[in-house]
């Protein structure tokens, strides 16, 4: 599991989902949340809390072109581990370093190397906080 501090900036509630915007150093992160700061006293602008998400949650791409994902980490590839059908990759983003599992086709046909500079992508909805 991926783990990141962060703050909470903003948040937008509707119904029972909360859209939360957390800033991790530079980034703002945005997680979908099934709860709202009536039920769920953390959902505050100013509190921290921890940004997670799977491994195999983080998408790695060369460029982000034009694509819904919002949750954009620029990173350095400092590892690859690849098997034969999945790999793993440990990446740097600043004094953090965040692994990706993906298939070692996927590291194959974008041609992955280490020192590549590349974008990790996460989906608002696989994005969870804790306190």
């Amino acid at each position: 599991m991926n783990i990141l501090p962060g703050t909470i900036r903003d948040i937008q509630t509707h119904g029972n989902l909360t859209l939360v915007r957390v800033e991790v150093s530079e980034i703002t992160f945005t997680s979908i949340v099934i709860e709202t700061p009536a039920t769920a006293s953390y959902l505050s602008p100013g509190t921290k809390v921890n940004v997670m998400f799977k491994e195999t949650e983080l998408i790695i791409a060369r460029n982000s072109g034009e694509i819904s994902l919002q949750n954009r980490i620029p990173v350095k590839i400092i590892e690859i581990a690849q098997g034969q059908l999945l790999s793993q990759l440990t990446l740097q983003y600043r004094d953090y370093r965040l692994d990706s599992v993906i298939t070692s086709n996927a590291v194959k046909q974008l041609q992955l190397n280490l020192g590549d500079e590349v974008i990790a992508m996460i989906k608002t909805n696989e994005v969870m906080l804790s306190e």
